[in-house]
């Protein structure tokens, strides 16, 4: 396990390379147009992402993938929260990015209730959002970035916690312990924490809530003195790397996030050929393969786009020269 002091280098390195690696042109991690094929030649996408490794990570990838296959790319990864990309989306700001099953079942389509199975959440979610937004799902990947509360793994065992259900309880017995540092997105989001404390009938005071950005989260619960527990995304390479302890959803709250990539319906009549260029890469985003990538960012510091254009490579996905 990482020392404290170590920990905080590495994260520090990682939020230096993500600021610094996200702004599209000239980034390393650049791939030859065409050097997996023609399909999309002439074709012209600008492609957006969340603000979080994960999701300018998937981002990336496409960028650079599509690229591969012919197209013209306006990188707008890092574009910022779930609404601005969702509004972007909309207003043709921009044509695609990487969204998630339960995120579109309960956000977009306000859904109270997530399905527990995977494969029949996503399609819910596709065929629901298709007929009523004309919003295109091209998936979903394998990876499950669910959301989940972790603690550190020495605090854990002090307090006796290993599901949310004991955290609830914790929070009625010793109030004073259960702090908690969030994104801001996760404190108003209806499969957030208003939604999980409804769902465990836990109550947390405001100034026990504490809004951070979210690479913050993680290392102040690692340090456990601005909160005990944190909300982090399971396929997140911190966790390992922080040794955090994930406590169980022990009543399955959170919904499935199977990542797969969005875009107006008629962007995908006009290139029908995305689903043969997306899917095997789709297939190949797994959850240990996410973490991995992920922790390449945020521990080792690496930029995205280099880390996305080596595993593409690596995959065979960006033609014999890559």
């Amino acid at each position: 396990m990482l020392s404290r002091p170590v920990r905080t280098t590495f994260a520090l390195l990682a939020a230096a390379a993500l600021t610094l690696g996200t702004a599209g042109c000239g980034s390393p991690g650049e791939v030859e147009a065409g050097s997996a094929g023609d399909e999309l030649a002439g074709a012209k996408f600008i492609v957006g992402s969340k603000d979080f490794t994960e999701n300018i990570m998937l981002g990336k990838i496409a960028v650079q993938l599509l690229k591969a296959h012919g197209a013209e790319i306006v990188d707008k990864t890092n574009l910022g929260g779930t609404v601005a990309n969702r509004k972007a989306l909309e207003s043709s700001e921009i044509d695609m990015y990487w969204e998630y099953s339960g995120t579109g079942w309960i956000e977009h389509l306000k859904n109270a209730k997530p399905i527990q199975d995977s494969a029949e959440q996503f399609k819910a979610t596709a065929d629901a959002d298709l007929q009523k937004n004309k919003i295109h799902w091209i998936g979903p990947t394998p990876l499950n970035n669910t959301y989940a509360l972790a603690i550190r793994s020495e605090k854990a065992t002090e307090l006796g916690v290993k599901t949310v259900s004991d955290v609830a309880a914790l929070a009625k017995s010793k109030p004073e312990e259960v702090s908690i540092c969030i994104e801001t997105e996760f404190s108003t989001r209806d499969d957030g924490l208003p939604g999980l404390s409804k769902a465990y009938d836990m109550t947390i005071p405001k100034d026990r809530v504490k809004l951070l950005d979210t690479g913050v989260v993680y290392t102040e619960t690692d340090k456990g003195q601005t909160c005990n527990f944190g909300e982090v995304f399971t396929t997140d390479g911190r966790i390992a790397a922080l040794g955090l302890t994930v406590l169980e959803d022990d009543k399955k709250f959170f919904p499935i996030y199977n990542a797969a990539m969005t875009m107006r319906q008629e962007t995908y009549d006009k290139y029908p050929a995305l689903e043969k260029v997306l899917q095997p890469v789709i297939a190949k985003l797994d959850d240990a393969t996410m973490q991995q990538l992920n922790a390449r960012v945020d521990v080792e510091g690496e930029e995205p786009g280099k880390v996305s254009a080596d595993w593409l490579g690596k995959q065979g996905l960006l033609g014999s020269d890559a």
